[in-house]
């Protein structure tokens, strides 16, 4: 391993020399095994790498993160799925490990935002995840390892311009980390909170107390998750997956909505209306993935008047009216929402119920407290307050 790696360019073409290199002077602790990764590429892969790796550590299970922009699209354990899931994900076809189940959740909770992802997995690549790596539009993965089978899959694909790194498991961090900003040093303590620790979890506010172990797993995933998402930030969680996030908002309600739309979005994917959507044979993945979206969305009416619905159908679907949107989505429950800072009023609250959120887990300290209690008890919502922030920039 070398000590230090030349680098294109940074953020942008004109943002020249660029490298990267441990400030401690020690090897990095990564291969590149593949492919030329750039500044953002790396950015990624060090902030979803870290997201997997505390994943895995604090629930047992495989983890892996779809991340964009320095902010997961997704993050998810590798637990098994039901088969409405693995079709809405596009893996119905597919062997699936519990790795490959991993990143087909957090590829697929957010297909838009996903497209051209950096991969981050928790343990060595296998042949089932390379082989949904292969299909989908991705800028490079990171991982502890990858079978022979993986990485000649992963070297064939973007013309074998495919970015693969590996990362030495056991790299250990300097506890203190800098950051420079207009030739400003910065220099903190990094964020070394164990969010598994049940403790965290205890202090619950409201006067519903429904918390079981999922309950519990899925307040940390949403946790976890937040730690490496650039605020504001919220997490919308769902049998161990992320399935709506909110990233760098200057409003908490904004998080909250943008976040709860996504959420919203993963949803209505699932009801037999959409599923059902007679596409034409041979439609780009990505067409299909947008043209899901504008369906759900009021767009579609425009579709439907221009005629541009023959694009993609065989036949004209039927218009996803408003009120069979909410009959569906008011079957949505068991939701887990996370926040990386206190909600400051109960609107939150609000909007993260129209998205079947039954637990909340924020660390409170607003001198609105009460109000957001009071609001999260008027929709039955157990509440959690960790006494903890997660701020990311």
């Amino acid at each position: 391993m070398a000590k230090e790696l030349e680098l294109k360019y940074g953020c942008n073409p004109n943002q020249k020399p660029s490298k990267i290199f441990v400030n401690d002077g020690r090897e990095l602790p990564i291969k590149v095994l593949n492919g030329k990764p750039g500044y953002i590429n790396f950015m990624d892969a060090f902030n979803s790498w870290q997201l997997v790796r505390e994943l895995k550590k604090a629930t047992g299970l495989p983890a892996a993160a779809s991340f964009k922009h320095v902010s997961p699209a997704g993050a998810a354990l590798g637990i098994p799925m039901s088969d409405t899931l693995k079709k809405i994900y596009f893996v119905d076809d597919l062997e699936l490990s519990p790795i490959a189940t991993a990143y087909a959740r957090a590829r697929g909770a957010d297909r838009m935002s996903s497209y051209g992802d950096w991969a981050a997995l928790s343990d060595v690549c296998d042949k089932e995840t390379a082989l949904i790596i292969k299909r989908e539009v991705s800028d490079g993965i990171i991982a502890p390892g990858y079978t022979d089978e993986a990485l000649e899959i992963l070297r064939s694909k973007k013309n074998g311009n495919y970015n693969v790194v590996e990362i030495d498991p056991e790299y250990v961090p300097q506890p203190i980390e800098h950051k420079d900003v207009f030739g400003i040093t910065f220099e903190q303590g990094r964020n070394e909170l164990d969010l598994a620790n049940p403790e965290l979890y205890a202090n619950i506010v409201t006067k519903a107390n429904n918390m079981s172990e999922e309950v519990m797993r899925d307040m940390i995933v949403s946790l976890i998750t937040l730690k490496y998402t650039q605020s504001n930030s919220v997490c919308y969680v769902k049998d161990g997956q992320a399935i709506g996030i909110g990233a760098g908002q200057q409003s908490r309600v904004h998080c909250t909505r943008l976040a709860g739309n996504k959420a919203d979005n993963w949803y209505l994917r699932q009801c037999p209306k959409v599923l059902e959507l007679p596409f034409k044979p041979g439609i780009r993945r990505a067409d299909r993935d947008n043209t899901i979206d504008v369906y759900i969305g009021d767009e579609y009416l425009d579709v439907v008047a221009d005629g541009n619905w023959q694009n993609f159908f065989t036949e004209q679907p039927s218009v996803f009216t408003a009120e069979e949107k909410r009959a569906w989505l008011d079957g949505m429950k068991g939701v887990t929402v996370g926040s990386d800072a206190f909600f400051p009023f109960g609107d939150n609250v609000e909007r993260a119920r129209k998205s079947g959120v039954e637990y909340i887990v924020e660390p409170g300290g607003s001198i609105r407290d009460d109000n957001v209690i009071e609001t999260a008890d008027k929709y039955g919502i157990t509440m959690a307050f960790t006494g903890i922030r997660l701020f990311h920039h």
